[in-house]
């Protein structure tokens, strides 16, 4: 399949400037027709919304930046210059050369190991030549551009698995895998036979050691969301080849600290041939999948050792060690007092006690967590410890509230609001958080008007609150990361959960755990205010320019004094703005800016002055 359309581009892009002082409105609209993009449409696309567009709407825009009621001419711009060329994968905090000089032992090595700030690039991550625009879901599943992760490490260390093939200028993804020759959908099928996928029961999961997250994209189908990761080339480009398909995934690993997620947070966890020791550190790796899964949860083990007996001449591994490998397990899944609801061929499912008792007259006993709170868990060490579930005064009552089929539980009260356990949080404020969103996310709509189009599929909420941004844009054409800074005064990522959303704990004084461009849209809600004696504006403006896609566009929330430095340095970093009144009027001190990122590659001529 071949990607058609994209000569006569630099033409596309000339012109695009005159379509661009016609207004925001019809900026946007433009833009999503004329980007390089691998459907090779643009130009009819192009002329036919320009037929449909009102561009009279929002007529001041150009590429110089405007504010409202401030003048924004004074002060000298900082022009930020691209950093040299073999940057252009680069994830500060998964660096290559500087995992090395970290002990091996217990993958500490492939862990979060960030740059002191004397360190920190202060330059703009360069696309690779020929970056185009990804395919729209759902085609984005089944194809990447060559262009955008030219690594073809995989397609051969990979070729009798399917899980990739390189055709002409697109890898394709046939979705296939190493667990799943019969393809995705058999093997996800298979799973729906013990776990309820289909009455939406279980819509949150976890995968663990990814791959390029083939079980992730095709559980869409099934309208569930999987946070997939994996460590930074372990294969090459697997957790960029996810994002690029749509897929929601963070490099990440089991090591020595504990998973970015807060407890009780998964319908279900997986691993298919993940290669992570479950049996070894004691049992360390599954009390930690055992903390991050809710009560009830399911976890899914296929590969080895599962079904030893009659797969270890074909793994090529001795049958004492597998047979001891999957004892150890069994051992641990007793101890956390799992039930095992299934085993077939090399497919094993337990599932999680839903009540509070952890048979304390069983031996050995359990280790349980003494921390106050299980959700601390930024850089902090993984325990030899089961984290108790929360208390229930009836024996028989679900540990963590009832479940709730999704999309009911979107919108449901949830377990840890209702319970009273985030301070500061009711049921009324709840309720009126989600009126708020909803309004202000109509508001964003009027102005970008390609929210609603399939335009931006993964979509990022800096500062993410109760989930509520996410829950009004609520779509199957997207998804949304939710960030907790480890700062907010709040820690409401476990209702972000519950309501069947996805997210992740994240300190913005540091790179997020990703690749560059894999993020269509960000949405940045009081986050410089939140940061702003933390650590620097710029550094934070950096970091998102690297994980924003070309021609990915930003909203900002917040106060007008803020915006007006946020405009300022953004205008050196090749992105155009527009700020506008909250959607209440003028009076309101909160004001919205709206970027879209410039496309450049690398090797273009890198000025950022005004066209």
């Amino acid at each position: 399949m071949a990607t058609k359309g994209n000569s006569g581009d630099n033409r596309s892009r000339s012109s695009m400037s005159v379509f661009i002082v016609a207004g925001l409105c019809c900026f946007f609209y433009i833009l999503g027709a004329w980007q390089r993009s691998g459907f090779g449409k643009g130009d009819s696309i192009a002329l036919e919304i320009t037929k449909q567009t009102d561009c009279s709407i929002l007529s001041n825009l150009n590429y110089e930046t405007h504010h409202v009621g401030i003048d924004d001419s004074e002060g000298v711009v900082n022009e930020f210059k691209p950093c040299s060329n073999h940057y252009i994968d680069y994830t500060p905090c998964q660096d290559q050369m500087r995992a090395m000089t970290f002990p091996r032992e217990n993958m500490n090595y492939r862990e979060r190991h960030c740059p002191p700030d004397e360190e920190k690039l202060h330059c703009l991550i360069p696309a690779p030549k020929g970056y185009v625009t990804p395919f729209r879901w759902p085609q984005s599943r089944d194809y990447v551009p060559y262009a955008n992760a030219p690594y073809k490490s995989l397609t051969v260390e990979k070729a009798v698995q399917n899980w990739i093939q390189y055709e002409g200028n697109v890898f394709r993804f046939p979705g296939g895998g190493t667990q799943f020759p019969r393809g995705a959908d058999a093997y996800i099928n298979e799973l729906a036979a013990v776990i309820p996928m289909d009455s939406g029961m279980v819509r949150t999961a976890l995968d663990t050691g990814c791959g390029v997250a083939s079980w992730g994209a095709y559980l869409f189908k099934k309208n569930v969301i999987a946070m997939s990761f994996a460590p930074r080339d372990s294969h090459e480009a697997q957790v960029q080849f996810a994002l690029e398909r749509g897929v929601p995934a963070v490099i990440g690993v089991l090591g020595t600290i504990k998973l970015p997620y807060p407890s009780r947070a998964f319908d279900m966890a997986h691993c298919s041939r993940c290669l992570i020791p479950w049996g070894a550190n004691d049992g360390m790796y599954m009390m930690e999948v055992d903390r991050v899964l809710r009560p009830g949860g399911y976890w899914v083990l296929s590969g080895p050792p599962i079904n030893w007996r009659n797969n270890y001449v074909a793994w090529q591994r001795p049958k004492e060690e597998l047979e001891e490998e999957q004892r150890k397990i069994e051992e641990m899944a007793k101890l956390l007092n799992w039930e095992k609801k299934h085993e077939k061929g090399e497919i094993a499912i337990w599932r999680k006690q839903t009540s509070f008792d952890y048979h304390r007259d069983r031996d050995p006993q359990p280790t349980m967590c003494e921390s106050t709170n299980a959700d601390d868990v930024w850089y902090k060490k993984m325990e030899l410890c089961i984290t108790p579930n929360p208390e229930t005064s009836d024996p028989n009552e679900d540990a963590g509230g009832a479940w709730k089929p999704f999309p009911e539980r979107l919108n449901a009260l949830p377990f840890r609001i209702s319970s009273g356990s985030i301070p500061g949080v009711s049921p009324e404020t709840y309720q009126e958080d989600n009126r708020s969103w909803k309004k202000h996310v109509n508001a964003y709509k009027r102005t970008n008007k390609l929210l609603d189009t399939g335009r931006y599929r993964n979509i990022m909420d800096m500062n993410a609150g109760l989930g509520s941004f996410a829950a009004a844009l609520d779509s199957p054409k997207l998804w949304v990361m939710n960030v907790m800074p480890t700062i907010a005064e709040k820690d409401t990522l476990g209702v972000i959960f519950e309501r069947g959303l996805i997210g992740i704990y994240h300190d913005w004084c540091e790179a997020f755990s990703t690749y560059p461009r894999t993020y269509d849209l960000i949405h940045a809600n009081g986050v410089f205010s939140l940061y702003k004696d933390k650590c620097d504006a710029e550094d934070i403006l950096l970091e998102m320019d690297r994980i924003l896609r070309p021609e990915g566009a930003v909203i900002f929330r917040d106060h007008m004094d803020v915006l007006v430095k946020v405009s300022k340095i953004v205008r050196g970093m090749r992105w155009n703005t527009k700020m506008v009144d909250h959607e209440d009027g003028p009076l309101v001190p909160e004001k919205v800016l709206f970027a879209v990122k410039r496309y450049w590659v690398a090797g273009e001529d890198n000025s950022t002055s005004s066209e």
